[in-house]
Protein backbone atom coordinates (compact mmCIF):
# COMPACT_ATOMS: atom_id res chain seq x y z
CA UNK A 1 0.00 0.00 0.00
CA UNK A 2 1.89 3.00 -1.03
CA UNK A 3 0.63 5.19 1.85
CA UNK A 4 0.54 2.72 4.66
CA UNK A 5 -0.30 5.08 8.07
CA UNK A 6 -3.33 7.26 8.86
CA UNK A 7 -0.67 9.92 9.28
CA UNK A 8 0.75 9.20 5.81
CA UNK A 9 -2.93 9.29 4.23
CA UNK A 10 -3.71 12.93 6.37
CA UNK A 11 -0.22 14.34 4.99
CA UNK A 12 -1.12 13.71 1.43
CA UNK A 13 -4.50 14.76 0.99
CA UNK A 14 -3.43 17.82 3.01
CA UNK A 15 -0.90 18.14 -0.01
CA UNK A 16 -3.49 17.22 -2.81
CA UNK A 17 -6.73 18.47 -1.61
CA UNK A 18 -5.53 20.97 1.27
CA UNK A 19 -8.39 23.21 0.69
CA UNK A 20 -11.09 20.24 0.87
CA UNK A 21 -13.52 20.44 3.42
CA UNK A 22 -12.67 17.27 5.69
CA UNK A 23 -14.67 17.35 9.20
CA UNK A 24 -17.61 18.81 9.51
CA UNK A 25 -19.59 19.55 12.88
CA UNK A 26 -22.57 21.21 14.29
CA UNK A 27 -19.85 23.54 15.34
CA UNK A 28 -17.78 24.24 12.66
CA UNK A 29 -16.24 22.40 9.66
CA UNK A 30 -12.06 21.71 8.58
CA UNK A 31 -10.34 21.14 5.52
CA UNK A 32 -7.46 18.56 5.25
CA UNK A 33 -4.78 21.70 5.43
CA UNK A 34 -6.49 22.86 8.59
CA UNK A 35 -6.99 19.02 10.51
CA UNK A 36 -3.25 18.58 9.37
CA UNK A 37 -2.18 22.00 11.02
CA UNK A 38 -3.80 21.37 14.46
CA UNK A 39 -3.05 17.58 14.80
CA UNK A 40 0.85 18.52 14.46
CA UNK A 41 0.21 21.48 16.98
CA UNK A 42 -1.21 19.11 19.21
CA UNK A 43 0.97 16.09 18.87
CA UNK A 44 3.86 18.41 19.36
CA UNK A 45 2.09 19.72 22.73
CA UNK A 46 1.36 15.69 23.96
CA UNK A 47 5.33 14.81 23.37
CA UNK A 48 6.82 18.19 24.67
CA UNK A 49 4.65 19.10 27.54
CA UNK A 50 3.16 16.35 28.16
CA UNK A 51 5.87 13.33 27.61
CA UNK A 52 3.77 11.16 25.12
CA UNK A 53 6.56 8.59 23.94
CA UNK A 54 5.78 5.91 21.57
CA UNK A 55 3.92 3.69 22.51
CA UNK A 56 2.11 5.65 25.54
CA UNK A 57 -1.34 5.01 25.60
CA UNK A 58 -3.62 8.48 25.45
CA UNK A 59 -7.37 7.97 26.06
CA UNK A 60 -9.98 10.16 25.06
CA UNK A 61 -13.60 10.55 26.19
CA UNK A 62 -15.37 13.43 24.31
CA UNK A 63 -18.99 13.43 22.47
CA UNK A 64 -19.42 14.07 19.15
CA UNK A 65 -17.11 17.08 18.53
CA UNK A 66 -14.11 18.19 16.42
CA UNK A 67 -12.24 17.62 19.32
CA UNK A 68 -12.43 13.62 19.03
CA UNK A 69 -11.19 13.14 15.71
CA UNK A 70 -7.96 15.72 16.27
CA UNK A 71 -6.97 14.45 19.47
CA UNK A 72 -7.09 10.62 17.99
CA UNK A 73 -5.14 11.77 14.69
CA UNK A 74 -2.66 14.12 16.90
CA UNK A 75 -2.06 11.38 19.07
CA UNK A 76 -1.01 8.93 16.23
CA UNK A 77 1.16 11.86 15.22
CA UNK A 78 3.00 11.47 18.13
CA UNK A 79 3.50 8.08 17.70
CA UNK A 80 1.01 7.28 21.02
CA UNK A 81 -2.01 4.75 21.32
CA UNK A 82 -5.37 5.81 21.27
CA UNK A 83 -8.17 4.21 24.02
CA UNK A 84 -11.48 5.69 23.09
CA UNK A 85 -13.34 5.68 26.17
CA UNK A 86 -17.32 5.62 25.78
CA UNK A 87 -18.98 9.34 27.25
CA UNK A 88 -21.83 7.20 28.57
CA UNK A 89 -19.15 5.27 31.13
CA UNK A 90 -19.57 5.96 35.04
CA UNK A 91 -17.29 5.14 37.97
CA UNK A 92 -17.13 1.65 37.46
CA UNK A 93 -16.09 1.41 33.30
CA UNK A 94 -13.93 3.89 33.39
CA UNK A 95 -12.07 2.68 36.34
CA UNK A 96 -11.64 -0.76 34.36
CA UNK A 97 -10.59 0.68 31.24
CA UNK A 98 -8.28 3.40 32.38
CA UNK A 99 -6.66 0.96 34.68
CA UNK A 100 -6.62 -2.21 32.08
CA UNK A 101 -5.43 0.09 29.09
CA UNK A 102 -2.56 1.59 30.92
CA UNK A 103 -3.41 5.25 30.04
CA UNK A 104 -1.30 7.76 31.28
CA UNK A 105 -3.51 10.89 29.64
CA UNK A 106 -7.16 11.87 28.88
CA UNK A 107 -8.54 14.49 26.52
CA UNK A 108 -11.44 15.19 28.01
CA UNK A 109 -14.31 18.55 28.56
CA UNK A 110 -15.26 20.47 31.22
CA UNK A 111 -18.31 18.13 31.85
CA UNK A 112 -16.46 14.49 32.12
CA UNK A 113 -13.03 16.11 34.26
CA UNK A 114 -14.88 15.62 37.13
CA UNK A 115 -15.65 11.83 36.92
CA UNK A 116 -11.88 11.51 35.64
CA UNK A 117 -11.11 13.26 38.96
CA UNK A 118 -12.93 11.11 41.13
CA UNK A 119 -11.93 7.77 40.14
CA UNK A 120 -8.44 8.69 39.52
CA UNK A 121 -8.56 9.68 43.00
CA UNK A 122 -10.83 6.89 44.43
CA UNK A 123 -9.64 4.02 46.91
CA UNK A 124 -6.25 2.88 48.32
CA UNK A 125 -4.45 2.56 44.55
CA UNK A 126 -5.06 6.49 42.85
CA UNK A 127 -4.12 6.48 38.87
CA UNK A 128 -1.56 8.79 37.61
CA UNK A 129 -3.64 10.17 34.53
CA UNK A 130 -3.56 13.17 33.70
CA UNK A 131 -6.15 15.22 32.23
CA UNK A 132 -5.70 17.85 29.41
CA UNK A 133 -8.22 19.07 26.16
CA UNK A 134 -7.44 19.10 22.35
CA UNK A 135 -7.21 22.90 22.76
CA UNK A 136 -7.84 24.90 19.32
CA UNK A 137 -5.44 25.78 16.89
CA UNK A 138 -5.05 29.36 17.85
CA UNK A 139 -4.26 28.46 21.52
CA UNK A 140 -1.81 25.87 20.38
CA UNK A 141 -0.02 28.63 18.61
CA UNK A 142 3.34 28.48 19.79
CA UNK A 143 3.75 24.83 18.84
CA UNK A 144 4.93 23.64 15.19
CA UNK A 145 2.38 23.23 13.01
CA UNK A 146 4.68 20.41 11.03
CA UNK A 147 3.98 16.44 11.90
CA UNK A 148 6.88 15.77 14.67
CA UNK A 149 9.40 13.72 13.34
CA UNK A 150 7.88 10.20 14.66
CA UNK A 151 8.75 7.02 13.23
CA UNK A 152 5.33 5.66 12.34
CA UNK A 153 4.59 2.41 10.76
CA UNK A 154 1.38 0.47 9.03
CA UNK A 155 2.18 -2.36 12.00
CA UNK A 156 2.25 0.74 14.71
CA UNK A 157 -0.06 0.17 17.40
CA UNK A 158 -3.18 2.84 16.98
CA UNK A 159 -6.09 1.69 19.06
CA UNK A 160 -6.99 -0.07 22.15
CA UNK A 161 -10.40 -0.28 21.17
CA UNK A 162 -12.31 -2.21 23.62
CA UNK A 163 -14.62 -4.82 22.36
CA UNK A 164 -18.61 -4.76 23.21
CA UNK A 165 -18.30 -6.62 26.74
CA UNK A 166 -21.38 -8.48 26.54
CA UNK A 167 -20.18 -11.17 29.03
CA UNK A 168 -18.03 -9.79 31.95
CA UNK A 169 -15.52 -6.71 31.62
CA UNK A 170 -14.75 -5.58 27.89
CA UNK A 171 -11.40 -6.62 25.69
CA UNK A 172 -9.13 -4.27 24.70
CA UNK A 173 -8.65 -5.31 20.42
CA UNK A 174 -4.74 -3.77 19.53
CA UNK A 175 -5.65 -2.44 15.92
CA UNK A 176 -2.67 -0.96 14.23
CA UNK A 177 -2.70 1.78 11.41
CA UNK A 178 -2.55 -0.82 8.33
CA UNK A 179 -6.35 -1.96 10.31
CA UNK A 180 -7.45 1.72 9.79
CA UNK A 181 -5.72 1.92 6.19
CA UNK A 182 -7.37 -1.23 4.90
CA UNK A 183 -10.80 -0.94 6.09
CA UNK A 184 -11.23 2.77 4.79
CA UNK A 185 -9.73 1.14 1.11
CA UNK A 186 -12.49 -2.16 1.21
CA UNK A 187 -15.16 0.42 2.60
CA UNK A 188 -14.27 2.58 -0.39
CA UNK A 189 -14.15 -0.05 -2.88
CA UNK A 190 -17.16 -1.83 -1.72
CA UNK A 191 -19.50 1.47 -1.74
CA UNK A 192 -17.65 2.84 -4.98
CA UNK A 193 -16.86 6.02 -3.31
CA UNK A 194 -14.72 9.08 -4.49
CA UNK A 195 -13.82 12.43 -3.59
CA UNK A 196 -17.44 13.99 -4.81
CA UNK A 197 -19.13 12.19 -2.15
CA UNK A 198 -20.20 12.99 1.43
CA UNK A 199 -20.11 11.04 4.43
CA UNK A 200 -22.53 10.93 7.35
CA UNK A 201 -22.63 9.16 10.67
CA UNK A 202 -24.23 9.84 13.72
CA UNK A 203 -22.96 7.11 15.99
CA UNK A 204 -20.23 8.51 19.08
CA UNK A 205 -16.85 8.88 18.47
CA UNK A 206 -15.99 6.13 20.82
CA UNK A 207 -17.63 3.25 18.50
CA UNK A 208 -15.64 2.09 15.62
CA UNK A 209 -18.34 3.11 12.73
CA UNK A 210 -17.19 7.32 12.97
CA UNK A 211 -13.29 6.41 13.12
CA UNK A 212 -13.52 4.13 10.01
CA UNK A 213 -15.69 6.89 8.52
CA UNK A 214 -12.73 9.11 9.25
CA UNK A 215 -10.39 6.28 7.35
CA UNK A 216 -12.45 6.66 4.74
CA UNK A 217 -12.62 10.68 4.34
CA UNK A 218 -8.77 10.29 4.33
CA UNK A 219 -8.79 7.72 1.55
CA UNK A 220 -11.16 9.02 -1.08
CA UNK A 221 -10.17 12.58 0.22
CA UNK A 222 -14.12 13.44 0.68
CA UNK A 223 -15.90 15.47 3.34
CA UNK A 224 -17.19 13.55 6.90
CA UNK A 225 -20.49 15.01 8.46
CA UNK A 226 -20.84 13.84 12.25
CA UNK A 227 -24.03 14.41 13.75
CA UNK A 228 -24.06 15.03 17.87
CA UNK A 229 -26.03 12.00 17.95
CA UNK A 230 -28.53 9.27 16.01
CA UNK A 231 -31.99 10.70 16.21
CA UNK A 232 -34.55 8.31 14.30
CA UNK A 233 -37.01 11.50 13.64
CA UNK A 234 -34.46 13.56 12.21
CA UNK A 235 -31.77 10.98 10.59
CA UNK A 236 -33.47 11.61 7.24
CA UNK A 237 -33.91 14.97 7.11
CA UNK A 238 -29.85 15.80 8.20
CA UNK A 239 -28.99 13.55 5.25
CA UNK A 240 -30.95 15.59 2.86
CA UNK A 241 -30.13 18.81 4.52
CA UNK A 242 -26.28 17.64 4.61
CA UNK A 243 -26.17 16.72 0.85
CA UNK A 244 -24.79 13.75 2.22
CA UNK A 245 -24.13 9.92 -0.40
CA UNK A 246 -23.25 7.52 1.77
CA UNK A 247 -23.76 6.58 5.70
CA UNK A 248 -23.23 3.16 7.52
CA UNK A 249 -26.20 1.94 9.94
CA UNK A 250 -26.66 -0.92 11.90
CA UNK A 251 -28.99 -2.24 14.91
CA UNK A 252 -31.86 -1.29 15.44
CA UNK A 253 -31.53 1.92 13.19
CA UNK A 254 -32.81 0.33 9.84
CA UNK A 255 -36.01 0.04 11.90
CA UNK A 256 -36.53 2.69 13.55
CA UNK A 257 -35.88 4.64 10.85
CA UNK A 258 -38.36 3.03 8.79
CA UNK A 259 -41.36 3.34 11.82
CA UNK A 260 -40.91 6.89 10.90
CA UNK A 261 -43.96 7.99 9.52
CA UNK A 262 -43.68 8.70 5.35
CA UNK A 263 -43.58 12.20 4.05
CA UNK A 264 -43.44 13.42 0.42
CA UNK A 265 -39.04 14.32 1.18
CA UNK A 266 -37.98 10.86 1.79
CA UNK A 267 -36.98 10.32 -1.80
CA UNK A 268 -35.47 14.01 -2.21
CA UNK A 269 -31.91 12.30 -1.17
CA UNK A 270 -28.02 12.06 -2.31
CA UNK A 271 -27.57 8.53 -1.29
CA UNK A 272 -25.95 6.67 -3.78
CA UNK A 273 -25.34 3.75 -1.01
CA UNK A 274 -26.46 2.87 2.38
CA UNK A 275 -23.70 0.18 3.81
CA UNK A 276 -25.44 -1.52 7.15
CA UNK A 277 -25.33 -4.40 9.74
CA UNK A 278 -28.32 -6.77 10.12
CA UNK A 279 -30.46 -5.35 7.61
CA UNK A 280 -34.20 -6.33 8.63
CA UNK A 281 -34.37 -9.45 5.64
CA UNK A 282 -38.29 -8.16 5.76
CA UNK A 283 -37.82 -4.42 5.67
CA UNK A 284 -35.03 -4.64 2.82
CA UNK A 285 -36.90 -3.91 -0.21
CA UNK A 286 -39.12 -1.68 1.43
CA UNK A 287 -35.70 0.20 2.71
CA UNK A 288 -34.54 0.89 -0.53
CA UNK A 289 -37.90 1.67 -2.08
CA UNK A 290 -38.75 4.47 0.88
CA UNK A 291 -35.49 6.68 0.10
CA UNK A 292 -34.55 5.45 -3.27
CA UNK A 293 -31.25 4.07 -2.74
CA UNK A 294 -29.56 0.56 -2.95
CA UNK A 295 -29.03 -0.46 0.87
CA UNK A 296 -26.22 -3.51 1.29
CA UNK A 297 -24.93 -5.22 3.91
CA UNK A 298 -21.37 -5.64 4.75
CA UNK A 299 -20.08 -7.81 7.91
CA UNK A 300 -17.39 -8.07 10.26
CA UNK A 301 -16.42 -7.29 13.95
CA UNK A 302 -13.84 -5.53 15.34
CA UNK A 303 -11.53 -7.98 15.77
CA UNK A 304 -11.61 -7.88 12.02
CA UNK A 305 -12.61 -4.76 10.49
CA UNK A 306 -14.31 -6.12 7.35
CA UNK A 307 -14.88 -9.87 5.97
CA UNK A 308 -18.08 -10.11 3.65
CA UNK A 309 -19.83 -7.86 1.79
CA UNK A 310 -22.62 -7.20 -0.65
CA UNK A 311 -22.08 -4.85 -3.52
CA UNK A 312 -24.62 -2.66 -4.80
CA UNK A 313 -24.86 -4.15 -7.89
CA UNK A 314 -25.83 -7.42 -6.18
CA UNK A 315 -29.65 -6.92 -6.17
CA UNK A 316 -30.41 -10.84 -6.11
CA UNK A 317 -29.26 -10.28 -1.95
CA UNK A 318 -32.16 -7.82 -1.35
CA UNK A 319 -34.65 -9.16 0.87
CA UNK A 320 -32.40 -12.53 1.66
CA UNK A 321 -30.50 -12.07 4.80
CA UNK A 322 -26.88 -12.71 2.57
CA UNK A 323 -23.83 -10.68 3.41
CA UNK A 324 -22.24 -11.02 0.29
CA UNK A 325 -18.67 -12.34 -0.59
CA UNK A 326 -15.24 -11.88 1.28
CA UNK A 327 -13.83 -8.52 0.42
CA UNK A 328 -10.10 -7.93 -1.33
CA UNK A 329 -7.40 -9.65 1.33
CA UNK A 330 -9.81 -11.88 3.30
CA UNK A 331 -10.55 -15.54 3.26
CA UNK A 332 -13.73 -16.83 4.88
CA UNK A 333 -15.16 -20.46 5.72
CA UNK A 334 -17.84 -21.73 7.81
CA UNK A 335 -16.46 -25.27 9.44
CA UNK A 336 -18.01 -27.83 11.81
CA UNK A 337 -16.62 -28.47 15.54
CA UNK A 338 -13.75 -30.55 13.80
CA UNK A 339 -12.66 -27.60 11.70
CA UNK A 340 -13.63 -29.47 8.76
CA UNK A 341 -15.72 -26.95 6.04
CA UNK A 342 -19.47 -27.93 6.40
CA UNK A 343 -21.34 -28.49 2.91
CA UNK A 344 -22.88 -25.79 1.26
CA UNK A 345 -26.13 -25.12 3.28
CA UNK A 346 -25.29 -26.93 6.24
CA UNK A 347 -24.68 -24.63 9.24
CA UNK A 348 -20.99 -23.91 10.95
CA UNK A 349 -19.41 -21.37 13.05
CA UNK A 350 -17.94 -18.55 10.44
CA UNK A 351 -14.12 -18.00 10.39
CA UNK A 352 -12.10 -15.28 9.00
CA UNK A 353 -8.04 -14.70 8.17
CA UNK A 354 -6.52 -12.05 6.10
CA UNK A 355 -6.34 -8.46 6.93
CA UNK A 356 -7.28 -6.11 8.00
CA UNK A 357 -7.52 -7.80 11.48
CA UNK A 358 -6.26 -7.04 15.39
CA UNK A 359 -2.87 -8.18 16.70
CA UNK A 360 -5.18 -9.58 19.65
CA UNK A 361 -6.28 -8.87 22.72
CA UNK A 362 -4.45 -6.17 25.09
CA UNK A 363 -3.32 -8.11 28.11
CA UNK A 364 -5.27 -11.08 26.81
CA UNK A 365 -3.09 -13.56 26.00
CA UNK A 366 -5.44 -16.72 26.83
CA UNK A 367 -8.72 -14.79 24.89
CA UNK A 368 -6.01 -14.21 21.97
CA UNK A 369 -5.14 -17.55 21.90
CA UNK A 370 -8.84 -18.95 22.00
CA UNK A 371 -10.07 -16.70 19.27
CA UNK A 372 -7.22 -16.76 16.39
CA UNK A 373 -6.27 -20.33 15.86
CA UNK A 374 -3.71 -21.00 13.51
CA UNK A 375 -4.09 -17.90 11.55
CA UNK A 376 -8.28 -18.07 11.57
CA UNK A 377 -10.33 -16.28 13.81
CA UNK A 378 -13.26 -17.79 14.90
CA UNK A 379 -16.32 -15.40 15.16
CA UNK A 380 -18.88 -17.32 17.11
CA UNK A 381 -21.38 -16.72 14.24
CA UNK A 382 -23.30 -19.63 13.24
CA UNK A 383 -23.59 -19.01 9.07
CA UNK A 384 -24.50 -20.98 6.05
CA UNK A 385 -22.83 -20.60 2.64
CA UNK A 386 -25.57 -19.70 -0.16
CA UNK A 387 -24.10 -19.95 -3.83
CA UNK A 388 -21.05 -18.14 -3.25
CA UNK A 389 -22.97 -15.52 -0.60
CA UNK A 390 -23.06 -16.08 3.51
CA UNK A 391 -25.77 -16.09 5.60
CA UNK A 392 -25.64 -15.84 9.53
CA UNK A 393 -28.46 -17.56 11.19
CA UNK A 394 -27.43 -17.19 14.65
CA UNK A 395 -24.68 -17.01 17.35
CA UNK A 396 -23.10 -20.69 18.80
CA UNK A 397 -23.14 -19.47 22.32
CA UNK A 398 -27.00 -17.51 21.49
CA UNK A 399 -29.20 -20.82 20.93
CA UNK A 400 -31.94 -22.06 23.11
CA UNK A 401 -32.15 -25.95 23.36
CA UNK A 402 -35.83 -26.79 23.71
CA UNK A 403 -36.22 -30.76 24.27
CA UNK A 404 -33.57 -31.71 21.31
CA UNK A 405 -33.93 -29.34 19.10
CA UNK A 406 -31.45 -26.43 18.95
CA UNK A 407 -33.43 -22.83 18.04
CA UNK A 408 -30.93 -19.87 16.64
CA UNK A 409 -32.29 -16.95 18.65
CA UNK A 410 -31.31 -14.59 15.44
CA UNK A 411 -34.17 -16.46 13.53
CA UNK A 412 -37.38 -16.18 15.95
CA UNK A 413 -35.86 -12.64 16.56
CA UNK A 414 -36.13 -11.97 12.59
CA UNK A 415 -39.90 -13.05 12.68
CA UNK A 416 -40.79 -11.22 15.59
CA UNK A 417 -39.69 -7.64 13.86
CA UNK A 418 -41.58 -8.33 10.38
CA UNK A 419 -44.44 -6.98 12.82
CA UNK A 420 -44.83 -3.39 11.82
CA UNK A 421 -45.67 -2.76 15.55
CA UNK A 422 -42.23 -4.51 17.20
CA UNK A 423 -39.22 -1.96 17.03
CA UNK A 424 -36.58 -4.96 17.84
CA UNK A 425 -36.52 -8.27 19.83
CA UNK A 426 -34.29 -10.27 22.10
CA UNK A 427 -34.56 -13.84 22.50
CA UNK A 428 -33.57 -15.77 25.05
CA UNK A 429 -33.79 -19.34 26.59
CA UNK A 430 -36.10 -20.22 29.75
CA UNK A 431 -35.69 -22.46 32.17
CA UNK A 432 -38.26 -25.25 31.79
CA UNK A 433 -38.60 -28.31 33.88
CA UNK A 434 -39.95 -30.54 30.87
CA UNK A 435 -38.12 -29.29 27.85
CA UNK A 436 -34.73 -27.84 29.33
CA UNK A 437 -35.73 -24.34 27.86
CA UNK A 438 -38.16 -22.75 26.27
CA UNK A 439 -38.31 -19.85 24.13
CA UNK A 440 -38.68 -16.28 25.64
CA UNK A 441 -39.22 -13.08 23.98
CA UNK A 442 -38.51 -9.63 25.41
CA UNK A 443 -40.02 -7.06 22.38
CA UNK A 444 -39.86 -2.80 22.23
CA UNK A 445 -43.03 -2.11 20.65
CA UNK A 446 -43.22 1.41 18.44
CA UNK A 447 -44.35 4.26 20.46
CA UNK A 448 -48.54 4.29 21.27
CA UNK A 449 -48.72 0.41 20.89
CA UNK A 450 -50.16 -1.12 23.77
CA UNK A 451 -48.75 -3.59 25.69
CA UNK A 452 -51.24 -5.94 26.54
CA UNK A 453 -51.60 -10.22 26.19
CA UNK A 454 -53.54 -9.18 22.67
CA UNK A 455 -50.37 -7.66 21.43
CA UNK A 456 -48.43 -10.31 22.13
CA UNK A 457 -50.80 -13.14 20.90
CA UNK A 458 -50.99 -11.20 17.76
CA UNK A 459 -46.93 -10.84 17.09
CA UNK A 460 -46.62 -13.84 18.54
CA UNK A 461 -49.25 -15.14 15.91
CA UNK A 462 -47.85 -13.63 13.12
CA UNK A 463 -44.15 -15.62 13.84
CA UNK A 464 -46.44 -18.47 13.92
CA UNK A 465 -47.03 -18.53 10.07
CA UNK A 466 -43.19 -18.06 9.56
CA UNK A 467 -41.75 -20.73 12.33
CA UNK A 468 -41.51 -24.19 12.92
CA UNK A 469 -43.43 -25.18 15.87
CA UNK A 470 -40.83 -25.57 18.36
CA UNK A 471 -39.43 -22.62 17.45
CA UNK A 472 -42.37 -20.26 18.37
CA UNK A 473 -41.96 -18.15 21.57
CA UNK A 474 -43.96 -19.40 24.70
CA UNK A 475 -42.98 -16.53 26.58
CA UNK A 476 -43.18 -12.66 25.75
CA UNK A 477 -42.38 -9.45 27.72
CA UNK A 478 -42.79 -6.04 26.57
CA UNK A 479 -39.92 -3.84 27.50
CA UNK A 480 -39.51 0.14 27.03
CA UNK A 481 -35.80 -0.65 25.42
CA UNK A 482 -32.83 -3.14 25.11
CA UNK A 483 -29.53 -2.79 26.16
CA UNK A 484 -27.26 -2.55 23.81
CA UNK A 485 -23.03 -3.19 23.46
CA UNK A 486 -21.14 -0.01 21.63
CA UNK A 487 -21.28 -2.20 18.52
CA UNK A 488 -25.18 -1.95 18.92
CA UNK A 489 -26.03 -5.67 19.76
CA UNK A 490 -28.12 -6.47 22.34
CA UNK A 491 -26.62 -6.62 25.35
CA UNK A 492 -28.63 -10.21 25.87
CA UNK A 493 -26.60 -11.02 29.61
CA UNK A 494 -27.38 -7.39 30.71
CA UNK A 495 -30.99 -7.59 29.50
CA UNK A 496 -31.71 -11.00 31.91
CA UNK A 497 -30.10 -9.44 35.20
CA UNK A 498 -32.41 -6.50 34.32
CA UNK A 499 -34.98 -8.55 33.86
CA UNK A 500 -34.48 -10.59 37.27
CA UNK A 501 -33.90 -7.27 39.35
CA UNK A 502 -36.87 -5.80 37.64
CA UNK A 503 -39.08 -8.07 36.55
CA UNK A 504 -41.78 -7.28 34.28
CA UNK A 505 -45.05 -9.17 32.81
CA UNK A 506 -44.06 -11.62 31.05
CA UNK A 507 -47.12 -13.47 28.84
CA UNK A 508 -47.46 -16.97 28.99
CA UNK A 509 -48.85 -17.57 25.39
CA UNK A 510 -48.62 -21.25 25.79
CA UNK A 511 -52.43 -22.80 24.17
CA UNK A 512 -54.86 -24.06 26.18
CA UNK A 513 -55.22 -27.45 26.02
CA UNK A 514 -58.91 -28.70 25.00
CA UNK A 515 -60.24 -31.03 26.83
CA UNK A 516 -61.44 -34.71 25.47
CA UNK A 517 -64.99 -35.61 25.45
CA UNK A 518 -65.95 -37.16 28.92
CA UNK A 519 -62.93 -35.52 30.79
Amino acid sequence: MTHPTLVDLLALRAADAGDREFLRFTEGSWTFAEVDDWTSRLAHRLIELDGVRPGDRVAIMLPNTAAWPIAWLATLKAGGVVVPVNSAYRHADLDFVLRDSGARLIVTDDEHAPLVADVASAGTDPLDVRVIDAGTPAGLGRFSGTAPEVTVEPETLANLQYTSGTTGFPKACMLTHDYWVRLGAVCAETAGLGADDVILTSQPYSYMDPQWNTALALTIGAPLVVLPRFSASGFMADVRRQGATFCYVLGSMPTLLFKQAPTDQDRDNRLRVVLCSAIPAGLHAQLEERWGAPWREIFGMTESGADLASLPADTADVGSGRLGRPVPGKTVRVVAPDGTDTPEGEPGELITSGRPMMLGYWNRPDATAETIRDGWLHTGDVAVREDGSYRIVGRIKDMVRRGGENIASSEVERALERDATVVASAVVAEPDELFGEEVKAFVQLAPGVEADRATAERIVDGARAQLAKFKVPRYVEFVADLPRTPSERIAKPALKARAAEHPGTTYDLRPARVAAPGK
